[in-house]
């Protein structure tokens, strides 16, 4: 992955990046501010924007390509429209990175560091800037969240349908048991027992007179 500071006009929003929902949300002279501190990702398949388990404070954004969401490196999701922002959390935490998004296919990103924001942009004396970028973050938060609920009340109303279908189809009757064949005994043929032996009998000769 490849990673180059990103240099623009002031004043001019390049095209790929009028259309970023994101951008709208500021004064053309913040909007400056924001690509001054961003950073351009060039990314090859199999790189990884973010990594799950680590912490950083940028939040990015999809210019070109697709990407996938992994979390324990199982495949969960895609992000595959351009303008299409992710995490954003980092700009309301500090905690780990609950998922990896690598590059599905070779795609260009744009990292904005909120930390450089903060240094250029300090809260106190800038609320209009963040009372912009904070209503981003919460209407992105909102719509992500009602995608994933629309998406669990469709799986359990599949769930329920083939529970439902799976109680009314009557149950399947057992399969009549083949019949044995009964098995002919075989009856060993005895050998007949031998006649008894006569014993001879001698017959008295008649003498000649």
């Amino acid at each position: 992955m490849k990673e180059f500071a990103y240099i623009h006009d002031e004043g001019a929003t390049p095209a790929a990046l009028q259309t970023v929902p994101l951008f709208k949300t500021f004064s053309e002279e913040q909007l400056d501010d924001v690509l001054n501190s961003s950073n351009l990702l060039q990314c090859d398949v199999g790189d990884a924007i973010i990594q799950e388990g680590t912490i950083d404070s940028r939040i990015y954004i999809l210019l070109s390509g697709t990407l996938e969401v992994r979390v324990g490196g199982k495949h969960v999701a895609n992000i595959a429209r351009s303008g299409e922002v992710f995490g954003e959390l980092a700009l309301v935490n500090q905690d780990k990175r609950l998922a990896s998004v690598v590059a599905a296919t070779k795609a260009v990103c744009l990292a904005v560091d909120q930390k450089f924001l903060q240094d250029i942009h300090p809260r106190d004396e800038d609320p209009a800037f963040y009372a912009a970028l904070y209503e981003f973050v919460a209407r992105l938060i909102a719509k992500k969240l009602d995608a994933t609920s629309r998406y669990l009340a469709s799986v359990e109303k599949e769930l329920r349908e083939l529970k439902a279908s799976l109680a009314g189809k009557p149950k399947a009757k057992p399969a009549p048991a083949k019949a044995t064949t009964a098995r002919k005994s075989v009856v060993k043929s005895q050998p007949k027992a031998a006649p008894a032996k006569r014993k001879a009998v001698r017959r008295p000769v008649a003498r000649k007179r």
